[in-house]
């Protein structure tokens, strides 16, 4: 496993799609992660500190955490299955451990809100270069072959905010 953090989130040139960019904790690994735009306003929300009126959901998940007195031990992206990431988001309850099912978008949403650490599994972070990226025109691999470079020399510098 790989702590992570979030660098950042940025917009797919090719596919206005938004981009969670994580970055291990030496700068040395990149992981994009495409969301929808809604997961990525509720992150942006956190990264911002902005507060809304009433609880957002994964506002509503952290203060049922805390209310039951559990916490969040970790968040873990661990697998990359047909272009599809998944991830646990590991709670711990009354001394128990229990692996919770996520997307990783509401994973790092929610351990964003409770400060824990996240977590990828390298395997993940491996199989990450070779991701299909998403395209609009299947027949753009020029572009396609240019995201991929852009990803890898990603720098805080090029975030803007969502």
């Amino acid at each position: 496993m790989v702590e992570m953090k979030v660098e950042g989130l940025t917009l797919d040139p090719l596919t206005n799609m938004p981009i969670i960019i994580l970055k291990d904790l030496t700068g040395a690994k990149a992981l994009p992660i495409w969301v929808g735009i809604f997961e990525a306003n509720a992150i942006a929300l956190e990264i911002e500190s902005i507060s809304t009126p009433r609880p957002m959901t994964h506002d509503l998940l952290k203060n049922l955490i805390h209310t039951f007195k559990a916490e969040i031990k970790h968040i873990l992206v661990n697998e990359l299955k047909d272009n599809t990431f998944y991830a646990i988001i590991s709670l711990v309850i009354n001394g128990d451990t229990l692996n919770i099912d996520s997307r990783p978008s509401d994973a790092i949403a929610l351990a964003l809100r409770v400060k824990a650490p996240i977590y990828v599994d390298e395997t993940v972070i491996e199989a990450a270069k070779n991701i299909e990226l998403p395209e609009q025109d299947k027949g753009k691999a020029e572009e396609k072959e240019d995201l991929s470079k852009w990803i890898d020399n990603i720098k805080p510098q090029d975030f803007g905010n969502l």
